[in-house]
């Protein structure tokens, strides 16, 4: 696959489709781009050009701790970048859990380069706010502090990060254990100051001042519950709400394998609703 040079990192991308808009899709959690490969085939089906990618910090893509934003202000920025380069702006940008984070701070960050958003499994609430800060940053301080960054490097998703591209072990053992501490703690920060906020990254103003077509279906767990999904709905003027799954489940994070069992449901959807509300494209008309 392509890698891309993005405010210097190296970015391993994939594009699906060979014409019509631009999409943007992002996965959830630090999955790679593989998380949203199922989905982004058929939007190309249906005529949209999507562009996948390993976001910083994911995949094969470079390893870089370092920033004052908030890690997924970071990801919109590259986003951003990334797409201006391959001559895909203005997208289409949608995006699952941190990757609808993703998605919306790079509306709110880059209004002007959004066609429309596609965002599920919205995040937000004290519980997920406390349970993503320790998944995310807490448990690799806590490795660092153990046993230095030999021992994140020895975490699951910091080995994966290696073993799909061996400098990334590089980068990381020649980091300064204070200075990764102090990273992830300041990222960190983001996220447990999310549990007052009703998405997780974005205020009630923020959310508020989206004018992008936007469409919304809530997670179906604890940590991406319907109540987040229906509180964004409301406070995104004119956005859309699809339930997608009729029931909640009482466990904090519920098996991805659903989601892509409901890709032809979402595609259908997300198509129908760029139909009415954008540009379609020739294939989808």
């Amino acid at each position: 696959m392509p890698v891309a040079k993005v405010r210097g990192v190296e970015l391993n991308y994939k594009i699906l489709g060979q014409s019509g808009p631009w999409m943007a899709l992002n996965p959830g959690g630090r999955r790679g781009l593989e998380a949203v490969e199922v989905l982004g085939e058929k939007m190309a089906k249906a005529g949209y050009r999507v562009l996948l990618h390993d976001r910083r910090n994911t995949g094969k893509s470079d390893v870089s701790i370092e920033g004052r934003d908030s890690e997924y202000e970071v990801w919109a920025d590259d986003l951003h970048e990334l797409l201006n380069q391959l001559g895909g702006l203005p997208a289409v940008i949608g995006g699952s859990s941190s990757g609808c984070r993703t998605s919306i701070l790079f509306d709110l960050r880059h209004p002007e380069a959004t066609s429309a958003l596609l965002l599920w499994r919205v995040t937000g609430g004290a519980f997920a706010s406390n349970r993503l800060a320790n998944q995310y940053y807490g448990q690799y301080i806590e490795a660092a502090q153990k046993g230095g960054m030999k021992a994140v490097c020895e975490t699951e998703h910091w080995a994966e990060c290696c073993a799909a591209k061996p400098a990334n072990r590089e980068r990381l053992m020649k980091m300064d254990v204070k200075e990764f501490i102090a990273q992830m703690e300041h990222w960190r920060k983001f996220f447990l100051a999310g549990a007052d906020l009703p998405v997780i990254g974005a205020t009630e103003k923020d959310l508020g001042s989206i004018k992008v077509p936007t469409i919304i279906m809530p997670g179906n767990d604890q940590t991406h519950g319907f109540a987040t999904g229906r509180a964004a709905h409301k406070m995104i003027p004119g956005s859309e709400l699809y339930m997608l799954f009729d029931k909640e489940l009482k466990e904090p994070l519920g098996p991805h394998e659903v989601w892509d069992e409901k890709a032809d449901e979402m595609a259908r959807v997300f198509a129908d609703f760029l139909k009415r509300k954008t540009r379609a494209p020739a294939a989808a008309q």
